[in-house]
């Protein structure tokens, strides 16, 4: 049976604190994650891209959220090829030259923290979001077979900043590339005729898991602050044209995580809500599946 899990980008989110949603009495940081995990199954980690996680948190995490939900870890910026600030590194790894030895070093440490996670089945997928510099060519799938290696025998999604990879006639074989190294593809919706614009495609390269993350539908994606590339409310019908993929997706994988990243005050965890009902009320027809958010709020 199919499982469709759906859920947020973040819970910690600035924007989502001060929005209100979170009760009075559950603001502090086991509140809100009790309090999140009580309404979605899964969600994402985000503040894993911008510093490595510590083994104490990813311990209480596990702690304070049941059997069976899931956080989809990002992975740090360095591994991914972004810029990276040397004090976002550990102390004894500041100044080493950006190499095989450093990335190695980074992943083991990463990974290592991320252990409690994996002993309590929590871990859904790790995502390894490229830049979009990242185009289609020998020294993208270079890197993609190097970041398989490190990750070798964990799950792993992959989410394109570059349209390239996802237009019509180099799909196929962009999905071909990622089954062959065992990666999760990482479907995107975004708003649609920009230059940066992801085509809004539904590829599914491993039958373990597959993610969808809905970034909005701001036109200043792929330009000006984060705020402003990622403000969007999704209405009931821009979610309803997912619902197709969504089906098509979860034929093919064991598991869908769809996950919301449009950060503007509650956007996001009203979408999640939306999409969980829309999902729940059958709207994927016949396909049986396991799902969704916890409860209706």
């Amino acid at each position: 049976m199919s499982e469709i899990l759906v859920g947020t980008c973040s819970w910690t989110d600035r924007a989502l604190l001060a929005s209100g949603w979170y009760p009075r009495g559950s603001k502090d940081a086991e509140g809100r994650l009790r309090h999140y995990a009580d309404r979605f199954p899964v969600v994402e980690v985000d503040s894993t891209y911008y510093a490595l996680p510590s083994d104490r948190n990813c311990r209480l995490w596990a702690d304070r959220t049941p059997d069976g939900f899931r956080f989809d870890v990002k992975a740090f910026s360095l591994l991914t090829g972004h810029p990276t600030r040397e004090a976002a590194l550990p102390a004894d790894l500041r100044g080493e030259p950006v190499g095989p030895e450093l990335l190695d070093t980074v992943w083991q440490r990463f990974s290592t923290a991320l252990g409690p996670l994996r002993e309590a089945d929590r871990l859904g997928t790790l995502l390894f979001q490229f830049p979009p510099w990242l185009s289609p060519g020998p020294r993208a799938e270079k890197i993609l077979a190097e970041s398989a290696r490190r990750a070798e025998g964990w799950p792993v999604a992959v989410e394109f900043r570059h349209p390239d990879w996802w237009r019509e006639g180099e799909r196929h074989r962009t999905t071909a590339l990622l089954s062959d190294l065992g990666m999760a593809a990482v479907a995107v919706d975004t708003v649609q005729g920009l230059p940066h614009s992801m085509p809004p495609v539904a590829p599914v390269s491993v039958e373990r898991h597959a993610v969808v993350r809905f970034h909005g539908r701001s036109p200043a994606w792929g330009t000006g602050s984060k705020e402003d590339r990622f403000r969007h409310a999704y209405s009931t019908d821009e979610l309803a044209e997912w619902l197709p993929r969504v089906r098509s997706m979860a034929e093919r994988a064991d598991e869908v995580h769809v996950l919301f990243n449009n950060c503007c005050a509650d956007a996001a965890v009203r979408a999640a809500e939306s999409m969980a009902q829309l999902i729940g009320s059958g709207h994927l027809g016949d396909i049986p599946v396991n799902t969704l958010a916890r409860r209706a709020v």
